[in-house]
């Protein structure tokens, strides 16, 4: 056989090749039909759920954090009856009941900045199992709590932001009750209150500090809640034993790293955001102001009234709950009479009962 017929056939089958290499992709061009990807692979790990804690509790730690900054700034420098109605109005708004909730859910987000107590959680938010059964356990016991990684981190950055702002509440309210002594010099401050009833009647009532918390509050901490603190805080490790203010915190922020503290979730959330000797200091505190109201009758009096229950007081408690010491029943009647000893006076006949946890 020669080379040429040899040839001729090769070139035929290149040639035929061709021809349906062109004609397939003639069908492509023209197929309307999408191509779909291959299928992902499966995770090795499955995606961590979001941070959820419901408005609610973020509306409660809104209208905490801005009572606390505004209260701290209620100013000693008293020119008349109206500023003394005005800063009592704020400095009694409170409801213990409400304070001490929104407190408890404030620490809770102050703690989801700890991201090693966030990455220590998330380890049993694997699956729908693991995540429920971690829940169960901390909802019927927060102290478990005490069991997870990172727990110490956490707890230091709620000790330090409630321990700041009680000092603050404290420290002005030491200062307003010193001007219930310097302003007696001044006539206004002899002059009866007006109605002092009413103004009994609407400490006691309190007010919702949650619905009147600014917008930008709530904001700030949604964001903070959702894992999104634009200004992290720093504080150092906090050593055992928490308070049990401070366990409920890490409690209701490892809920919320799980899931498990959304809207859907606030009643088995809520026994958390309350605690027996906590909510007793704030109604000791609250019962102090309302027995020294109900003597009190030149405005002078109420001055040492919000100085020394509504701000001193509250401010007291809030860091007992970070872990202060609680101080002998007898030390605020002590520092009464010695400022009283000191200007000769005594602005409010009323027996304080101290602070008892």
């Amino acid at each position: 056989m020669s080379v040429i017929p040899r040839f001729k056939r090769f070139r035929a089958v290149l040639l035929g090749g061709a021809a349906a290499v062109g004609v397939l992709m003639a069908s492509t061009a023209t197929d309307p039909r999408p191509r779909q990807p291959p299928p992902a692979p499966a995770p090795l790990f499955p995606a961590p759920v979001a941070i959820s804690l419901a408005p609610s509790i973020v509306q409660a730690a809104a209208g905490y954090e801005d009572y606390m900054a505004r209260a701290s700034l209620v100013s000693a420098a008293f020119q008349s009856g109206a500023d003394v109605s005005a800063a009592l109005r704020l400095g009694a708004s409170d409801d213990p009941r409400a304070l001490l909730r929104g407190e408890i859910a404030y620490a809770a987000i102050v703690a989801l900045g700890d991201p090693a107590y966030v990455a220590s959680v998330r380890v049993y938010a694997r699956d729908d199992a693991s995540r429920r059964r971690m829940a169960s356990l901390l909802e019927s016991d927060p102290r478990y709590v005490l069991s997870l990684r990172g727990s110490g981190g956490a707890a230091g950055l709620a000790v330090a932001a409630l321990m700041e702002q009680g000092r603050k509440l404290k420290s002005e309210g030491a200062s307003v009750t010193q001007a219930a002594y310097t302003i007696q010099h001044q006539s206004w401050s002899a002059q009866q209150v007006p109605d002092r009833e009413a103004r009994l009647a609407a400490a006691k009532a309190g007010a919702d500090l949650a619905a009147s918390a600014p917008p930008d509050v709530i904001a700030n901490l949604s964001r903070a809640a959702s894992g999104f603190n634009q200004a992290p805080l720093n504080a150092p490790p906090a050593s055992g034993p928490f308070p049990p203010v401070i366990v409920h915190a890490l409690a209701v922020a490892a809920l919320a790293v799980l899931g498990e503290a959304g809207p859907e979730d606030v009643s088995e959330v809520e026994p958390l955001l309350t605690e027996r000797a906590a909510a007793e200091c704030e109604n000791l505190a609250k019962l102090d102001l309302y027995q020294c109201l109900a003597v009190s009758k030149p405005y002078y009096e109420d001055v040492f009234c919000l100085g020394s229950h509504a701000l001193a007081d509250t401010g007291q408690c809030v860091m007992i709950d970070a872990g202060a010491p609680v101080p002998p029943a007898t030390e605020t009647a002590q520092t009464i009479d010695a400022a009283a000893a000191a200007a000769k006076a005594t602005p409010a006949h009323h027996t304080s009962r101290g602070h008892r946890r």
